[in-house]
C-alpha cells in the first residue's frame, strides 16, 4: 500500500461486545463474538506494527439522550435499553480494543450512524493525509456500512477487514458486505496485513 493509511476501528466498545452489554452484537452466537473479537485484537495489532494512524471510533450519547436522534428505529431502541450513556461502562471500549496514548491513536465520538457525520473524522484525515481506509467493526450492516458509503462518496478508498466485522445475524452482515463489494475492496486482516508488510 504506497498511499496514506489509516484504520479505522469502529464500535468495540462494551455495549457492543461484552456478554453484559446491552446490545451485544453477535454474543448470542459465541463463534461469531469469537472471530469478531479475534478479527479485531489482529485489526489493532496491525496498526501498531505498522504504525498506521489508528482511529477508534465510539458511539455514546449524553445520559439524558438529548443529543440523540429519535428518527430511526435503532435510535428509539438505543434510548429504550438505556445503551452508551456518556460516562458509563457501555460506552467504553472493552479492554482490549482501549487506545493507546501515543501520537498514532486517535478517538472519535459521534452520535449518528456513519462515522462522519457530524465529527471530526474528516478534518484528521485530512491532517494525516490520508487517502486508503481500512475499516473494521460493528455492526457491519450499520456503523460499517454507512461509514464506508461516505468515505467512499468522499474520495477514499475502502478496505473492509470482514473479519473484524460483525452483525446481529450472519444474513445482515453477508448481505452488507456483498453490496459495499460494488464500492470497496472486502478483504481480511491477514491480507491487508500482508501488503503492509510487502511495502
Amino acid at each position: 500500500m504506497k498511499e496514506r493509511v489509516a484504520v479505522l476501528a469502529l464500535h468495540y466498545q462494551n455495549e457492543v461486545l461484552h456478554p453484559d452489554g446491552k446490545i451485544r452484537v453477535g454474543v448470542n452466537d459465541e463463534s461469531v463474538r469469537e472471530r469478531v473479537l479475534d478479527g479485531a485484537a489482529r485489526l489493532l495489532a496491525m496498526a501498531r506494527e505498522h504504525q498506521v494512524p489508528l482511529i477508534h471510533v465510539r458511539i455514546a450519547f449524553r445520559p439524558d439522550y438529548a443529543d440523540c436522534p429519535r428518527n430511526t428505529p435503532i435510535f428509539r431502541k438505543t434510548v429504550e435499553l438505556g445503551a452508551v450513556k456518556e460516562g458509563e461502562w457501555g460506552s467504553e471500549f472493552m479492554v482490549p480494543f482501549q487506545p493507546l496514548a501515543n501520537e498514532n491513536e486517535f478517538v472519535v465520538t459521534h452520535q449518528r450512524i456513519s462515522a462522519f457525520a457530524g465529527t471530526c473524522l474528516e478534518n484528521l484525515l485530512r491532517m494525516l493525509d490520508v487517502r486508503h481506509l481500512v475499516v473494521g467493526g460493528v455492526a457491519t450492516h450499520s456503523v460499517v456500512e454507512h461509514t464506508v458509503r461516505e468515505a467512499t462518496d468522499k474520495g477514499y478508498d475502502v478496505t473492509i477487514a470482514a473479519d473484524a466485522c460483525a452483525a446481529g445475524s450472519a444474513e445482515f452482515h453477508d448481505a452488507a458486505l456483498r453490496s459495499l463489494a460494488f464500492i470497496a475492496e472486502v478483504s481480511d486482516v491477514a491480507a491487508v496485513s500482508a501488503r503492509f508488510a510487502q511495502g
